[in-house]
């Protein structure tokens, strides 16, 4: 059976559960139902059965159906397999477990005001939905990539005695930069009006650390530069390119552009774990060094392969023969 297969099978499954209990269910629950609590067992909002039960089964189907569309790309890399499989198997329960825990919370209540949330059953769900993620994705990761072509035969140049050489890439996120824009403005003209008294209220206040951290997070991931040297690797984010990751040219064991997209890594943004992590702008060009330790860092970056080379070659020079 085929991941995409897998995937459009769970998908329906589960969503059939989603839909089918609470029919079997409804005479046994308040109408409408308590979906909302603010950390309390008390709820503060509710919807109508049917309508809840169609928004969860509409959630469910945004996370199923957007992994049967990635579901080819994402195998082609160990890690795409593992996450892939980890939120397929995770989201699963985690929709089922989240779907049942809100069921015993208006079972047999006369009111949706009446249907008491008990935390440790919200804790466990979350629990059980790592776990069972973790474990989908390390038993379904497969084998160990096969090294590309440009890991078994990595690029190198040859260098001028007594000139100083240096590489500069770049890249960036034309999407995340314009949220990054349209997050800034909004921030700003969210805050006047709150400061002049034309808005306010909750919901208004309620926007800024929300508009805040988006365009905090877009400053950081809309671009890098990546700078190669005789001192090694920095690679900085966003326009100010800070803050700066540094790798000692004497840390890494060799370099080699690859192409990966965002589909194998598990989307834009900082992915993966310590020891095999990416920075993934935009899919296409990586620039990738594998360091003495083990581990490896892929970095998406315009003219990656002359990058690689100067890095091999200034570890070629400080060999020793």
């Amino acid at each position: 059976m085929t991941p995409r297969t897998s995937a459009t099978l769970c998908g329906l499954l589960v969503s059939a559960v989603l839909a089918v209990v609470p029919l079997a269910v409804r005479d046994r629950l308040p109408d409408p139902v308590a979906t909302h609590w603010s950390g309390g067992s008390a709820p503060d909002g509710a919807m109508p059965l049917a309508a809840s039960t169609m928004m969860i089964v509409a959630l469910w189907s945004v996370l199923w159906v957007t992994l049967v569309v990635l579901a080819p790309m994402a195998q082609e890399r160990r890690n795409g397999r593992a996450g892939w499989w980890g939120a397929l198997a995770g989201g699963a329960v985690l929709f089922l477990g989240l779907g049942g825990v809100s069921l015993l919370a208006n079972l047999d209540a006369a009111s949706w005001t009446e249907a008491r949330l008990s935390g440790w059953r919200v804790a466990a769900v979350l629990g059980v939905s790592l776990a069972v993620g973790v474990l989908a994705g390390y038993l379904r990761r497969g084998e160990t990539d096969p090294p590309s072509a440009g890991e078994s035969a990595p690029p190198s140049l040859r260098l001028q005695a007594g000139r100083r050489a240096v590489w500069v890439g770049r890249a960036g996120n034309r999407w995340l930069a314009a949220v990054t824009v349209v997050a800034a403005v909004a921030l700003c003209v969210v805050a006047v009006l709150v400061l002049l008294g034309l808005a306010g209220g909750v919901a208004a206040r309620a926007l800024l650390p929300g508009l805040g951290i988006t365009l905090a997070v877009g400053l950081f991931t809309s671009s890098l530069a990546a700078r190669v040297t005789e001192d090694g690797l920095a690679v900085g984010l966003g326009p100010l390119r800070w803050p700066v990751r540094r790798i000692r040219l004497d840390a890494i064991e060799r370099a080699w552009a690859e192409t990966r997209s965002p589909a194998e890594v598990g989307g834009w943004g900082f992915r993966g774990l310590p020891g095999s992590a990416t920075i993934m702008l935009r899919g296409g060009e990586c620039l990738v060094v594998r360091y003495r330790s083990g581990g490896q860092l892929a970095i998406s970056v315009d003219d990656a392969e002359r990058g690689a080379s100067l890095i091999n070659a200034l570890i070629a020079e400080r060999a020793p023969v």
